[in-house]
């Protein structure tokens, strides 16, 4: 295999589909697990020492592979228990794909420190077939994407009803902040909340949550878990954390933008970024570990998203997150998906443009653009309010479902499209929102 040749440390090629005799350099994992000894010593290892290694989506540049280690599983316990609701005898579904940080987190790790019984479903997303796995098999706590929330309203609320989900209790979402329309459509559809929570690959485990206790807020992430240290740093007018005598400043007034921060030392922190050892020292300043995500907190202690920092778009004097003007563009009865972005004004510095999916029986014509641009001046007025809007029938969009707006960008402005490794190829891996 001529790609060896460019892995001089790879020792091992092993074939799980192998029929006759293996290639040279390979060995067939079959046979080898047939003739493997039923007796083996398990290698001593320590809390500190690293478990899993997991990449971020890469919506904002270049994925990393951010390490975790074994004492992460007691993040993933406590989590489980206070941000997902789990109880004893719980039916449980997580619908993302083992391959990311929620799939192994919230998909194996967590249900399984707590004895339950999970739910598996390796097809692409099929709205009836969802449905029906959650009636037929009395799931009780289910966790899933925004994307995926969106695309089941786009289905509308009678949809659901037509299945006894008589058996679900709890629902909650990550991926991407959860739009509030969808929170107040979830009551429509299943009778109950949808909780948001809010939580990164490198942090390794659920650290805001709209936790079973709490009146939610729709549109907001909700509080810090108990023994996580949150808070929103100053940034300075260059986007760097505000530094007195060594510590960061942070935000005190309420509904005032800051940088999510949170204090090292909970069990899931990641330990670094595999071979990238500065990129991770840029992440910790002040005594805290700073996220990249803008945000606000409100005078009871809940936390807004705002949007990442490189995200967050700068026009005339104003800083627009796009999460708010995303969230705004779906409440339009047009639209099912949304992706905003800032493109370069030589006098406002970055203008505001949306691009947007929009529902069966719409089609993309001029007075559905104004209209669109119309509603939203008038939630969100003119100068937050995209000028312009474009139609798209598949938003580009990482394996997780998050939607990559740095793409976007680099497609309407004609620059190269960067790293696309964890691009959703068109309109598959439907367990994380795409439509059937």
């Amino acid at each position: 295999m001529p790609i060896r040749d460019a892995l001089p440390e790879l020792r091992h090629v092993l074939l799980t589909d192998c029929e006759g005799t293996p290639d040279p350099g390979t060995e067939d994992l079959t046979v080898l697990m047939r003739e493997a000894s039923a007796d083996f010593t398990l290698r001593p290892t320590q809390a500190g020492d690293m478990a899993l290694l997991h990449f971020t989506s890469g919506t904002t540049g270049t994925p990393k592979g951010a390490v975790h280690v074994h004492d992460a599983v007691t993040a993933h316990y406590m989590t489980g228990q206070y941000a997902l609701d789990f109880h004893p005898g719980d039916i449980y579904w997580c619908t993302a794909d083992p391959g990311w940080v929620t799939g192994t987190s919230y998909g194996i790790i967590s249900p399984l420190a707590h004895g339950l019984t999970t739910v598996v479903d390796q097809e692409e997303m099929d709205i009836d077939r969802w449905y029906r796995i959650l009636q037929d098999e009395s799931v009780t706590v289910w966790y899933t994407a925004p994307t995926a929330l969106r695309m089941l309203m786009k289905a509308g609320a009678d949809r659901a009803r037509d299945y006894d989900l008589s058996a679900l209790r709890f629902i909650a979402s990550v991926g991407e902040p959860l739009n509030p329309e969808v929170v107040m459509w979830g009551r429509e559809a299943f009778g109950l909340p949808i909780h948001d929570n809010w939580w990164q690959t490198e942090t390794g485990g659920i650290m805001i949550s709209n936790y079973a206790a709490m009146d939610i807020r729709p549109g907001s992430m909700g509080k810090p878990l108990p023994g996580i240290d949150a808070a929103l740093v100053l940034r300075d007018k260059d986007d760097r954390p505000v530094l007195r005598d060594g510590e960061a400043v942070l935000v005190e007034t309420p509904d005032t933008i800051g940088e999510l921060a949170l204090k090292p030392g909970w069990p899931s922190m990641f330990r670094g970024y595999l071979n990238e050892e500065e990129r991770y020292r840029k992440c910790f300043a002040g005594g805290w570990y700073l996220t990249g995500d803008l945000a606000k907190r409100d005078e009871d202690g809940y936390f807004w998203f705002v949007g990442r920092g490189n995200d967050v778009i700068k026009s005339s004097g104003h800083l627009i997150g796009t999460f708010e003007v995303e969230s705004c563009l779906l409440e339009h009865e047009a639209v099912a998906e949304a992706g905003v972005i800032g493109v370069p004004d030589a006098v406002a510095g970055e203008l505001v443009m949306g691009f947007v999916e929009l529902k069966s029986g719409f089609e993309p014509t001029e007075d559905v653009r104004r209209d669109i641009v119309a509603f939203s001046r008038r939630r969100l007025g003119p100068a937050v309010a995209p000028k312009s809007i474009e139609f798209s029938a598949d938003l580009p969009k990482t394996r997780s479902g998050k939607i990559l707006r740095r793409l976007l960008k680099a497609r309407f402005l004609g620059l190269p499209e960067g790293d696309t490794s964890t691009l959703e190829p068109s309109g598959t891996d439907a367990r994380q929102g795409r439509l059937s």
